[in-house]
């Protein structure tokens, strides 16, 4: 005897509706998830962001600068200074990160770097700072003088 559509149809969606409920209840009780959620609820607005343009040149000295990209990229081309840390593998590697100075992260854009740095942060790492729009901003706003270049640009003096 053939079972009607409609009951194979209700079975499915009480099926779904079960998995989901378990998987939400899971996630409740996921310390990863708890750990975002009290991170995000205290985190400024743009907090670990910042912009080559804020950086001015004599500072940079002072900043360790990870570059997160893959090592093929880093080989072709980096910010100078920079050591290679891939996205994936700082938090693993954290431990070879500073705590008392600026660490800068950055990969093409700012999209894997940002991944990169919320993780770090969401660890602790609150000296950590996610290069906004990545190394290809950075070259396209002048690199280390990208602060003097803004400067002269708005006609403004100092930093």
């Amino acid at each position: 005897m053939k079972k009607p559509a409609y009951f194979i149809s209700a079975i499915i969606i009480v099926a779904a509706a079960s998995m989901s409920l378990a998987t939400s209840v899971f996630a409740a009780d996921n310390p990863a998830i708890k750990a975002m959620e009290e991170f995000l609820d205290f985190s400024e607005y743009g907090g670990a962001t910042i912009l080559p343009e804020q950086i001015p040149a004599e500072d940079w000295k002072n900043i360790h600068v990870v570059d997160t990209r893959d090592a093929g990229q880093y080989q072709a081309s980096h910010i100078p200074g920079a050591v290679n840390i891939e996205w994936r593998q700082v938090l693993g590697r954290r431990a070879e990160l500073p705590g008392d100075k600026m660490v800068l992260v950055y990969c093409n854009s700012g999209t894997l770097s940002a991944q990169a740095g919320f993780a770090l942060r969401v660890a602790g790492m609150e000296n950590v700072r996610i290069l906004q729009g990545g190394f290809n901003e950075w070259k396209a706003k002048g690199g280390f003088e990208a602060n003097k270049l803004a400067i002269r640009k708005s006609g403004k003096q100092g930093h």
